[in-house]
């Protein structure tokens, strides 16, 4: 029996439309959450009074890393078994297009990001700026971490705005129908990532006024990575799997790639020296 509460889901794909050009809602959330990231680290930056010429190149490298690895992470982690087995495909992975059997091609936009994948290109792409700049790792790592909840917040409303990554069938009041689905209840568990991922901001907000000179100590980043992914991790259980080799796993694959970064964001939490160490050195800070 359908309940009164639950909420019936099909928006528009479309957010925007510019004479022929249309912005879809996904690619909307993400500009909107990389555009609030780049403003609130810029202000971070001007409170602590970094260098001026510092700041401008950290958005580039973040932007690429976080696509290129989230885009990677997709195709590499959930879906190899398509886009390893031609060079079609593998093209596929690169460019936002989807070839024909007869060569022809057309423009579709990047189908398919991962969270994940995203993390491990944002590390990267902030060890590629730490080496250039010479500024500070965990300074660098903190700042971004304070800024990020609020661009996976958007990005997760990306996701249910086009009904996608649903969550398994549920009675709860308030589920959602996603009418391009199907028209069973089910867990919006992409609005409970939204939801998590926006206290983890206001709780990190929070922290960062009441005690700025946490910045720099791995805090922040440590703290970033324990709650979003043992936020996901819980969350998966609420979620359908999103490939079918998952169906035969004691943990899909989301949990198992969640929980390397608990442990990281755990240690980076209580000060690991060692890893501070390790990421002083391969930052190319010779400081003893």
């Amino acid at each position: 029996m359908e309940h009164f509460l639950y909420i019936t889901w099909d928006p528009s794909d479309t957010a925007v439309s510019l004479g022929p050009l249309a912005i879809h809602w996904y690619s909307m959330c993400w500009l909107v959450g990389l555009a609030l990231a780049y403003l609130l680290v810029q202000r971070l930056y001007k409170e602590q009074k970094v260098k001026e010429g510092l700041f401008d190149p950290l958005f580039i490298y973040c932007f690429v890393g976080i696509l290129a690895g989230a885009r990677l992470g997709h195709c590499l982690f959930y879906q190899p078994d398509v886009f390893l087995t031609s060079w079609r495909h593998f093209i596929e992975i690169f460019l936002p297009i989807d070839i024909s059997d007869s060569g022809s091609w057309r423009f579709t936009g990047y189908r398919g990001l991962a969270s994940h994948g995203g993390t491990l290109g944002l590390m990267l792409a902030l060890w590629m700026y730490v080496r250039r700049t010479k500024m500070n790792v965990w300074q660098v790592l903190d700042n971004i971490a304070i800024a990020t909840p609020v661009t996976a917040c958007f990005i997760r409303l990306g996701n249910l705005m086009n009904s996608e990554i649903i969550g398994r069938i549920t009675d709860v009041p308030w589920a959602f129908i996603f009418e391009r689905v199907d028209s069973m209840p089910r867990h919006p568990g992409q609005l409970y990532e939204a939801i998590a991922y926006a206290l983890l901001f206001f709780i990190g907000w929070r922290i960062y006024r009441k005690q700025p000179q946490r910045v720099g100590t791995g805090f922040f980043f440590g703290l970033c990575l324990t709650y979003i992914f043992t936020a996901r991790f819980f969350i998966e259980y609420t979620k359908e799997v999103q490939e079918a080799f998952e169906q035969t796993l004691p943990l899909n694959m989301g949990q198992m790639l969640s929980i390397p970064f608990v442990i990281i964001g755990i240690a980076c939490m209580k000060g690991g020296n060692w890893m501070k160490r390790f990421a002083d050195i391969a930052a190319g800070n010779k400081k003893k």
